[in-house]
């Protein structure tokens, strides 16, 4: 599939309000469901200067994201990153592109040392691609999250430049 990676704009709202109310996304991510399409655009008018979002696009379609929240101060070498592909198109290559694209704004743009990341600890493919990309686990953290009735646990996990 030819996958198009470009920064987040505005416009991309409504395909960003679809794809973060999937099942397996609302499931895998700390999104909540039901997130109404004005609170949606509302963020992507308000997005902080440290905050870089890349969407992955197939046939003008986004079927994915992911971000990159930049530190500050004494933690400004890090960021935080967070992707969520479309339920339809997981396995498919959208993700690694995504990956791939944030990881060379870090490396080669925003000279950051650290970035890492939070994932549910059943979220095998998602654990796969990031060790394939130089994450390594960090640690666990107990009942991490409230999700569908119950808590669960996350790694935290960080890819480290030498």
């Amino acid at each position: 599939m030819n996958v198009e990676i470009r920064a987040v704009r505005v416009d991309d709202y409504r395909d960003i309000c679809e794809l973060l109310s999937c099942p397996y996304v609302v499931c895998d991510t700390l999104q909540l469901p039901y997130v109404s399409l004005d609170r949606r655009r509302e963020y992507l008018e308000d997005l902080d200067t440290d905050r870089h979002i890349l969407v992955a696009k197939i046939e003008g379609r986004v079927i994915g994201e992911i971000g990159l929240q930049q530190q500050r101060n004494r933690r400004s070498h890090t960021a935080t990153l967070g992707m969520a592909v479309h339920d339809d198109f997981q396995g498919k290559g959208g993700g690694t592109r995504l990956l791939q694209a944030a990881l060379g704004l870090a490396d080669n743009w925003l000279n950051l040392k650290r970035v890492e990341l939070q994932v549910f600890t059943d979220n095998a493919r998602a654990i796969h691609l990031y060790e394939k990309y130089g994450f390594v686990i960090d640690g666990t953290h107990k009942a991490f999250a409230f999700r569908e009735g119950e808590y669960v646990d996350s790694l935290s996990m960080a890819r480290v430049k030498p």
